[in-house]
């Protein structure tokens, strides 16, 4: 490595590791070492990691969820429905006092598995936060709110990321805010991504912390997050 002055980089989770370098004689002889402690199966190129599909070529790698999209409609039947709009921006998940009381277990399931497809959707804001352990319990309407939640990823069906090869060095970063979008409690939602050469590579949303008296104080608020 230090010869050639190539670069060779893993990726692992649990049992499940990714290796990418600049040459394939570096990454066989790394693999041959790691062989040696431990026992490790190749399975070719790279295809599918943790529910993400993979498709690369010379000028670009395209990546999408499609997989985890169809899982995730099959199971819970929502494999047929249309897509509509997610939530009604008028509605407050939590506040119906009468409504029946649901699975805690199996609202967390649904809202983890909505957060790792979808994370930087603002929908989603409102249905997590009924899913931590606060002494609030999940009612049925917002279950119900969650459950509509399926039809983001069905109007996204086979949406997905492209990166291009690139020789450039270029960062750019973009910050936005939803001013007291939160009906709830009249907060924003900060939101930020940031882009290499041109390649969108993070993004995120948050609720901020204390409400914003005017939309550019939410503004300068979220102009930071995009800076970390």
């Amino acid at each position: 490595q230090a010869k050639s002055r190539n670069v060779s980089i893993f990726f692992v989770n649990i049992d499940n590791i990714i290796m990418i370098g600049d040459e394939e004689e570096d990454k066989e002889s790394l693999g041959r070492h790691l062989n040696k402690e431990f026992e490790i199966m190749k399975s070719g190129r790279l295809k599918c990691f943790l529910g993400i599909e993979i498709v690369d070529s010379k000028q670009a790698i395209f990546i999408s969820q499609q997989k985890c999209v169809t899982d995730l409609l099959k199971d819970t039947g929502k494999l047929a429905c249309k897509p509509t709009t997610p939530i009604d921006p008028n509605h407050k998940p939590g506040e119906e006092k009468e409504d029946e009381v649901v699975d805690r277990e199996r609202y967390q399931k649904l809202v983890g598995r909505l957060i790792y497809l979808v994370h930087a959707q603002l929908e989603h804001c409102l249905c997590c936060q009924w899913s931590q352990p606060i002494p609030t319990q999940p009612k049925e309407n917002s279950f119900t709110s969650c459950i509509s939640d399926l039809t983001i990823p069905r109007r996204h069906f086979g949406v997905g990321i492209l990166f291009e090869r690139d020789t450039g060095h270029n960062i750019e970063a973009y910050t936005n805010e939803d001013f007291a979008g939160s009906i709830v409690d009249m907060c924003s939602t900060s939101s930020y991504c940031v882009l290499i050469v041109g390649n969108l590579v993070t993004w995120k949303c948050k609720k901020q912390n204390v409400v914003a008296r005017s939309s550019v104080a939410a503004e300068c608020m979220a102009m930071p997050l995009g800076c970390m």
